[in-house]
C-alpha cells in the first residue's frame, strides 16, 4: 500500500487541433480567380455566359418578331378584319403567348446565371440548408 501511494499520477495529455467548422478552405476557386485576375480563361468564362445570355435573348426577340409580324398578315384575311375576332386575337390569344415567351426567357437567363454561379463557386461554400450548429 505504501508502495501505491508513492507513484504520481498518471500524465494527462491535451490534443490540440483546428476545430472541424474552422478548417481553412482556399479563398477561392480557379475559375474565380481567373476572372479577377481577368486572365485569358476568365474573360473565356465571362464571353461565354454573354453569349448564353445573348442567346436566350435573341431567341425570345426571335420568337416575339414572329408573333408580332404574323398578326397584320392575319388581319389582312378578308373575313378576319373586322368583327370580334380581332379583339380575340389582340387580347386573349397575343398577350399569353407574350407572357409564355417572357418567362421562357426569364427561365433560362436564370439557369445560364446558375450554370456559371456552380462553375465559379466552391462546392463546399454552395447555398443550401444550413445545419443548426
Amino acid at each position: 500500500m505504501a508502495e501505491q501511494q508513492q507513484q504520481p499520477p498518471p500524465r494527462r495529455e491535451t490534443v490540440t487541433g483546428v476545430a472541424r467548422g474552422a478548417r481553412r478552405r482556399p479563398p477561392h476557386t480557379p475559375a474565380r480567380s481567373e476572372i479577377s485576375e481577368q486572365t485569358t480563361l476568365g474573360a473565356t468564362y465571362v464571353r461565354s455566359l454573354m453569349r448564353s445570355q445573348l442567346r436566350a435573348g435573341l431567341g425570345a426577340l426571335a420568337a416575339l418578331v414572329l408573333l408580332v409580324a404574323t398578326l397584320p398578315l392575319l388581319f389582312l384575311l378578308p373575313r378576319a378584319g373586322s368583327g370580334p375576332l380581332v379583339w380575340v386575337v389582340l387580347g386573349l390569344l397575343a398577350y399569353p403567348v407574350m407572357w409564355l415567351i417572357a418567362r421562357w426567357y426569364v427561365t433560362r437567363a436564370e439557369r445560364n446565371e446558375a450554370d456559371f454561379t456552380g462553375l465559379v463557386t466552391d462546392p463546399a461554400e454552395a447555398p443550401g440548408p444550413r445545419r443548426p450548429q
